[in-house]
């Protein structure tokens, strides 16, 4: 079991260096699953460590996939082919990670297996529904409690059925499950999506020799794959997360002095809207050496010290930045004028229903937002905010890092309840941003009510 720890984020001096970061969640989490579809050996390098990520490696492994660890960051799999998967012989246990669920639901329905998912608390009060239903189609069956929530029983499908599926609303997980599901399938899936949404499934299926086809007209993609395509093995290098380089270099931005780079960022054009709505709010955000490793663009993003202000941001800008909202909306907290943030719906099914949890943690730091249907909206005078308060993370690890940012920039440090699930997704992070400033600006609290006074 993760044990938990309060921390606190201290004001104090600036950041300065050049660092890197982990590497990209949603392509490690993909990396294992093709690796483990593929026929012959995937090498695999820069994948993410952090227990999300390390959940989908034993789900692999138990789905009968050798995979083995060969240095840090270095991962080797033995594939079984498409439709190679075994039945596996106790629970599958996907921790906190929501991506890797729903990837998973996908790979099963298309193989004649019986297997249990089940997560921890937070996962198991996440919907699965909205991947179990488009799957049903494809002859696999689904039950579950209430609200199609883990644990989940599934029974692959013995011969799965090309599905044809338009998605409601933009999602990457559910388009990935069903095109997953596809890959066994006789005959070409067809999934329709209403706005693009990162496509390193695409990316993957082709670097692994799937044909693939994409039509788009303006923001509506259609993507078709032809089923039972024989994978081949392919190395995987995977870029440092764009989701995870954003708290430095916001911080960056925030505190006076700071100047960060974080090298080999993945700049998939479906995953930069922080980065373009950081700019439009007057950041110093520099890309240097732009190249393509492993048929993703890359590049080193630099972050100074901006003075910042309130933009309007469209919804279509959601599914390119989705989980980067809470960082944002703590750079609102600093800029002038007003921002709002539109069509925030899909914050309220993620780890946390985190369109809640942000405006918690903005309250709890002295800053008024409110929310306005599906939109945020932060009104502020370009001050420092007063910060001094305790954010309850709701075993989210974006907030609990959001909240240790803020922070770094606010009048009086901001302390959270439990800063144990950043590993899921992000580890070293306490101790990379206390390098960056040069000592210890976010430290360990002893209990999780006041945060420590004064600055390191």
């Amino acid at each position: 079991m993760r044990a938990s720890a309060a921390g606190a984020g201290s004001p104090g001096r600036g950041l300065s260096g050049r660092i890197g970061v982990p590497g990209d969640k949603s392509i490690s989490h993909r990396a294992l699953m093709f690796g483990a579809l593929a026929v012959g050996t995937t090498e695999i390098t820069g994948l993410l460590e952090g227990e999300d990520v390390l959940r989908t490696a034993a789900a692999m492994r138990a789905l009968g996939a050798e995979v083995e660890r060969v240095a840090p960051g270095h991962w080797r799999v033995a594939g079984r082919g498409v439709g190679g998967l075994v039945e596996p012989a106790d629970v599958l246990d996907m921790g906190n990670s929501g991506t890797a669920a729903r990837l998973i639901c996908g790979l099963l329905a298309g193989h004649p297996v019986f297997a249990v998912l089940t997560g921890d608390a937070s996962l198991r009060g996440r919907p699965m529904r909205r991947v179990t239903e488009p799957l049903s189609a494809c002859g696999a069956r689904f039950t579950g409690r209430a609200g199609g929530r883990l644990p989940l029983a599934v029974e692959g499908a013995a011969d799965p059925l090309p599905l044809d599926y338009v998605l409601p609303v933009p999602s990457a997980q559910v388009k990935s499950a069903v095109l997953l599901a596809g890959l066994c399938a006789r005959g070409i899936t067809r999934v329709e999506e209403p706005e693009a949404t990162r496509d390193h499934t695409e990316n993957m299926l082709r670097h692994f020799g799937a044909v693939l086809r994409v039509e788009a007209e303006g923001h509506r993609r259609v993507i078709e794959l032809e089923g039972q395509p024989e994978l081949r093995a392919a190395p995987v290098v995977v870029p440092a997360d764009p989701s995870s380089a954003a708290f430095p270099l916001v911080a960056a931005l925030l505190v006076p002095g700071s100047r960060v780079t974080v090298a080999g960022v993945g700049l998939n054009p479906l995953r930069t809207g922080l980065f373009a709505t950081l700019r439009e709010m007057g950041a110093d955000l520099v890309v240097s050496g732009a190249r393509v490793e492993g048929g993703e663009s890359v590049g080193d993003v630099t972050a100074s010290f901006s003075e910042l202000r309130g933009v309007d941001v469209p919804g279509s800008r959601a599914p390119s930045m989705i989980d980067e909202y809470p960082v944002l909306a703590v750079a609102a907290a600093f800029a002038r004028g007003t921002t709002r943030l539109r069509g925030l719906g899909e914050l309220r099914v993620k780890e946390s229903d985190r369109l809640a949890a942000t405006v918690a943690l903005l309250a709890a730091c002295g800053v008024a937002a409110s929310v306005e249907g599906d939109d945020l909206v932060i009104a502020r005078d370009g001050a420092r905010a007063p910060g001094g308060g305790t954010v309850v993370t709701h075993m989210d690890h974006r907030i609990a890092m959001s909240a240790l940012v803020m922070g770094l920039a606010s009048e009086r440090p901001v302390a959270v309840d439990d800063t144990g699930f950043i590993d899921t997704s992000f580890p070293g992070f306490v101790g990379m941003m206390n390098g960056l400033a040069g000592g210890a600006v976010i430290a360990p609290v002893d209990g999780a009510a006041s945060p420590p006074g004064g600055v390191p």
